[in-house]
């Protein structure tokens, strides 16, 4: 194995033992909460919440909302693990420490990561607080890590297709669970950017054009990283504005926090409807 890989999966390793160490249950789900959502742990039977910086090897999330934590418990009776807070490429941190984190819950047992995230939306029949449910991505991150190059940690994938990466059964019963109550949930394609800042105008009119319905700055390393895993992937993307590139208006993080603590609620009663289901 070569010396990166070879340091990763110690990596892997160290952090993974460290919460081994704290827990009895082995995990089945992974869910990430995104900006604004973390509030969605507080329903989780906690078995034990680890700080990201007691994790060996793990970096501190910075991100407004993010309080950069595991919650390891129960949620619907399924063992889960949570991650309160991620790591974004725009806070300065690798690739291979962004997802770092799923690598070492997909080690702890998970087979299915739920990743949740705040968008903004630029598909004009949506409006803000509404759910979409990602079935395909565009990746304008642009990002090589020489940590992950070759690296035999993660499988390789690129000989799969990439329409197999979110699946199918779990975006029906999030659709279904959305119907049923009532939620204007839709299904789409994220555009991911690296960020920090936000979409210009200009921006906004080209993701449209090339087939975007929501835009953001996280979600598709990790899901990438989960799919080579061979874990199944559901992600879950709260609306929290949508942009009108020919009326001039300026978005704020908070803004984007308060929209999307609204969605809370929807994004809890979809996760625990497909659990259920599992």
């Amino acid at each position: 194995m070569p010396t990166e890989s070879l340091h990763y999966a110690e990596k892997i390793d160290d952090a993974t033992n460290y919460i081994r160490q704290r827990i009895t249950s082995r995990p089945r789900v992974a869910i990430i909460l995104g900006t604004g959502l973390g509030k969605l742990a507080t329903y989780i039977k906690p078995e034990a919440t680890l700080p990201y910086g007691e994790i060996p090897h793990l970096p501190q999330s910075t991100a407004l909302s993010h309080q950069g934590q595991f919650v390891i418990g129960s949620l619907e009776g399924i063992p889960v693990i949570a991650m309160q807070g991620r790591f974004h490429l725009y806070e300065g941190y690798p690739l291979s420490d962004a997802v770092l984190p799923v690598c070492i819950m997909q080690k702890l047992g998970a087979d299915i990561l739920i990743v949740s995230n705040a968008s903004g939306g630029v598909n004009p029949q949506f409006s803000g607080g509404d759910i979409m449910v990602i079935n395909s991505h565009i990746n304008l991150m642009f990002q090589r890590q020489p940590e992950l190059a070759g690296n035999e940690v993660i499988p390789k994938s690129q000989d799969q297709p990439g329409t197999l990466i979110y699946d199918r059964e779990l975006i029906g019963l999030a659709i279904r669970a959305g119907r049923k109550h009532d939620f204007c949930i839709h299904q789409g394609c994220y555009v991911s950017l690296s960020g920090p800042n936000y979409e210009t105008r200009s921006e906004y009119r080209m993701v449209r054009k090339i087939g975007g319905d929501v835009v953001g700055m996280s979600t598709v390393p990790e899901v990438l990283t989960a799919y080579s895993l061979q874990m199944r992937v559901l992600a879950l993307s709260a609306v929290t504005n949508v942009a009108k590139p020919d009326a001039p208006s300026e978005t704020t993080a908070e803004e984007v926090v308060d929209i999307a603590r609204l969605a809370e609620p929807k994004l809890m009663a979809i996760v625990t409807e497909v659990l259920e289901a599992l």
